[in-house]
């Protein structure tokens, strides 16, 4: 794997050339641009200007239920268009990117803090959240087979912490399960966890908060954990892969990544390649994700290759599981990618919370 193979966040910029490109292959994709760069109509326009920060995202009770008076027709369809050409809408603060590491006497050594942070999940949306790295989520420890990692977790919250590697085989004393484990790490404590990476545990799996944990993990104390096969070739082949953590809770209701949709990130491949989907639910509620025009091929689940991989435009990604997803891209165009509960996904402003899109150029 090389740092080539693994998603790129996209610019609204860069979207709306990739757009650009899609569109004109594909006659009749979802999203429309003209001489390569997203334009808006006089009636989406119009919304755009009467929108306060706070309408560009609808959230969890205003989407679901309405939350707003009645509106015309042409109202409502010039919200959902102003919606669909602000993404991708610039926030501040990425997470997920891989966490540089040590080598100390051929052990790789991370370093974690914890730390209470405001993170904009929408356009000028904020929520009080706990960062790993001041990060929502936290920074991708990404691993091999046969590596001993030690993690320096300091805990700089008002409340005492700790960190399970979810999906990992570790020692005993390293499973992060305050007064079964571990002492907890109260504030302006530091605990190290170290162990070997086993063979037979590569896959995706996670690292987050097991004290007071629905109220940690959905602050934004979660992580992705990818561990590499020491032998490639013992794992089905792809072009690129993208990591997706879906959370509910304090991030802005729903969420990809820690951003909610226009924030969220479009994914960008090439005809005929084949792109690997991690997806990884941190939250407390099922969400069964599904993508417009393609299916995928579900690997792997909790890490573990299937005997007998199977199809779906739909995963059903229940809470704490992993799944690994190929899709060939075989349809040009611009796909929506979202969660098929529909409260998590759009209302009558428009799309919100666990929403993107999936980009296949030619």
């Amino acid at each position: 794997m090389t740092p080539e193979d693994i998603q790129k966040p996209v610019s609204r910029r860069r979207f709306a050339g990739l757009l650009g490109l899609a569109s004109a292959s594909a006659a009749g994709a979802v999203l429309t641009t003209g001489a390569g760069r997203a334009s808006l109509s006089a009636n989406a326009e119009e919304a755009m200007a009467g929108m306060s920060d706070s309408d560009h995202t609808a959230t969890t009770s205003t989407a679901s239920t309405g939350g707003t008076a009645e509106m015309t027709a042409d109202e409502m369809d010039a919200m959902h268009e102003a919606g669909i050409k602000s993404f991708p809408a610039p926030t501040s603060g990425l997470g997920g990117q891989p966490l540089e590491y040590e080598l100390v006497d051929g052990v790789k050594v991370f370093k974690l803090t914890c730390d209470p942070v405001s993170w904009e999940y929408a356009p000028g949306q904020f929520a009080d959240a706990f960062a790993y790295n001041g990060v929502v989520p936290g920074p991708e420890i990404r691993v091999t087979e046969g590596d001993t990692i030690r993690v320096l977790v300091t805990n700089n919250l008002p409340q005492s912490t700790a960190v399970h590697f979810h999906g990992l085989v570790v020692p005993n004393a390293m499973d992060g399960v305050p007064f079964i484990t571990q002492p907890p790490i109260k504030p302006g404590e530091t605990f190290t966890y170290e162990f070997p990476i086993r063979d037979g545990n590569a896959g995706s799996h996670m690292y987050h908060s097991h004290h007071n944990s629905t109220e940690q993990v959905t602050k934004g104390l979660l992580g992705s954990f990818v561990v590499e096969p020491k032998d490639p070739s013992t794992r089905p082949p792809f072009d690129v892969e993208y990591t997706m953590v879906l959370n509910d809770g304090a991030i802005g209701g729903y969420s990809l990544n820690g951003k909610s949709f226009p924030a969220t990130q479009p994914i960008s491949v090439k005809l005929g390649q084949r792109l690997l989907i991690r997806f990884l639910n941190e939250g407390q509620m099922i969400h069964p994700m599904h993508l417009h025009g393609m299916p995928m091929t579900v690997i792997a689940e909790d890490g573990y290759l299937l005997e007998r991989p199977y199809k779906r435009d739909t995963v059903m990604v229940e809470p704490g599981a992993r799944y690994e997803a190929i899709v060939e891209a075989t349809e040009p165009g611009t796909w929506a990618f979202h969660c098929h509960v529909l409260s998590h996904a759009e209302g009558q402003k428009g799309m919100f919370g666990m929403v993107t899109v999936l980009i296949v150029n030619e």
